[in-house]
């Protein structure tokens, strides 16, 4: 069985660690002075190398090469045995699986004899903070009063759920994330060595991919790398990892900056039929609108990408305004939580887009402030401002100025801005739903017709709801209720004949019943 690739080119020495030369220099020169320390605490995401920096730093402990700095020299017996798995001071625990007190107990027990093999017994425990509270009360107790030839080395990924007393018995290493040349180089020396072909922007893609975890990049190369013999290209990594291709992504976003959903939404219907993973192509639009913003606020120095890519988030940060492009941000980042259920897995990104290409639009359309006001006499009284209507007049006939689907999939959010204006009214209002918009008026129907008629007659509970609806969306807008049957359609004692035209013709479903008698 061939051996994985991430396994296989695991470093057996601190030269081959790739982006953490903060921790390995100061491993390097604690074993120069002698100073090593009876605990570590190595935190950081998975992948960044912190179980192999606890292998290398027990095996140079262990080594008997006389020049300190040569250590592990991967020569001697103990260095040998640890690259074979067979060195018996090294003691791996997975505390995921052993989170007991009894476990650490059984530790405390056998730490006492002496090693059989080398200078030092090391303890690597993995994933430390999966331990119970009795069995970190265990290991404390431990790490007080270890015994001299004893060396702990804890891993974790999720440093918060580490108790302080174990953090401050511990020399603390933080490792991060690498970037995307850092994986690449090494992805490049792989392919080279492993006699493979790739080109370099393939790699860079798996890197990207990879979203920082060396291992998870090199993962990703071993399972592209089915024909040792096929060169590794842009569109092998796209067919294989299911990722878009970049003129998909920069397509969309050209959308969204332009405000065109019709062309956004048939830019991810393509790209879906082209095979895209809907949450691989979330994750890439993400990045490039992140690009973007980095681009208009802070330059595009802070962006690793080519002169002409740098070109493009610089001039895609001109066309849209900070606040819309902080919202897109947002709605894309809460379209890539909902990717993962659902018949649908685009409708996220869809609706994403759509609120997107909202928001641009309603920032383009609004009065654009003056860029100074100038000095007034401080005697002079500013002259009156004409009286503004507290709202727009109602428009039926005319598109929608918001989809209905956006309204929908923000209902909860109408509802909690609806508790905050009227604690009792969500209660009444969760039994209605957004049947359509037309103009600035959106319809909300109900199928139950108590709720209906504590609504239907008192214009002031739905000023409520229009109090909310622009709490969450910034526009105003109009309400109307309408009364359904199981099959939606509308029952002709939801208003006046005329009304009820007025649904038909903007897509209500038609009107059924006979109006109720008084």
């Amino acid at each position: 069985m061939e051996q994985a690739l991430y396994l296989k080119w695991r470093p057996t020495a601190f030269d081959d660690m790739v982006g953490q030369e903060h921790i390995t220099r100061t491993l390097r020169s604690a074993l120069k002075s002698g100073r090593i320390r009876h605990a570590y605490l190595f935190s950081g995401p998975r992948g960044t190398g912190k179980t192999t920096s606890a292998r290398l730093l027990a095996k140079a402990v262990n080594c008997l090469h006389p020049d300190p700095e040569q250590r592990p020299c991967n020569q001697c017996e103990p260095c040998i045995a640890v690259n074979e798995g067979r060195f018996l001071d090294l003691i791996e625990i997975d505390a995921a699986t052993h989170t007991g007190v009894d476990d650490v107990r059984e530790l405390r027990d056998k730490i006492a004899f002496s090693p059989g093999q080398g200078r030092f017994k090391v303890y690597i425990i993995d994933e430390v903070h999966r331990f119970s509270g009795s069995a970190f009360d265990a290991l404390l107790k431990t790490l007080e009063e270890p015994p001299d030839h004893a060396i702990f080395i804890l891993a974790t990924t999720e440093i918060d759920k580490v108790p302080p007393t174990i953090k401050s018995r511990s020399l603390q290493f933080e490792f991060r994330l690498l970037s995307v040349g850092e994986i690449a180089d090494r992805l490049e020396l792989i392919c080279k060595e492993g006699k493979l072909k790739a080109e370099r922007s393939a790699l860079e893609m798996i890197a990207r991919q990879g979203r920082g975890s060396m291992r998870d990049s090199i993962s990703l190369l071993d399972q592209i790398v089915v024909d040792p013999s096929e060169k590794i290209t842009v569109a092998l990594v796209q067919q294989t990892l299911g990722t878009a291709a970049s003129a998909a992504v920069q397509a969309l976003v050209a959308a969204l900056v332009g405000g065109d959903s019709s062309t956004g939404l048939r830019v991810i219907h393509d790209a879906i039929d082209a095979g895209t993973d809907p949450k691989h192509y979330g994750q890439q639009v993400i990045d490039h609108l992140r690009n973007v913003l980095l681009a208009q606020t802070g330059g595009d120095q802070l962006i690793e990408a080519s002169d002409e890519d740098r070109a493009m988030y610089t001039r895609q940060g001109q066309q849209i305004s900070r606040t819309a492009l902080v919202r897109a941000v947002r709605a894309f980042n809460e379209a890539l939580n909902n990717t993962k259920t659902g018949w649908q897995p685009q409708l996220a990104l869809e609706l994403a887009l759509i609120e997107s290409v909202h928001n641009v639009n309603e920032v383009v359309e609004a009065p654009a402030a003056p860029a100074f006001r100038a000095a007034q006499p401080a005697a002079a009284a500013p002259p009156p401002e004409p009286a503004q209507p507290e709202e727009p007049p109602l428009v039926r006939g005319t598109p929608p100025v918001i989809e209905a689907a956006v309204i929908s999939t923000r209902w909860n959010d109408v509802l909690t801005a609806l508790l905050k204006i009227n604690p009792t009214s969500p209660a009444v209002m969760q039994e209605f739903r957004v049947h359509h918009v037309d103009g600035n008026t959106v319809y909300l129907s109900t199928d139950n017709h108590v709720i209906f008629d504590r609504i239907n007659p008192f214009p002031d509970k739905r000023k409520i709801v229009e109090r909310a609806l622009k709490a969450v969306f910034g526009i105003t807008l109009h309400v109307q209720v309408l009364l359904v049957d199981s099959t939606g359609a509308v029952s002709s004692e939801s208003g006046s004949d005329a009304l009820l035209n007025e649904i038909s013709a903007a897509g209500g479903k038609p009107r059924r019943g006979s109006k109720k008698t008084e």
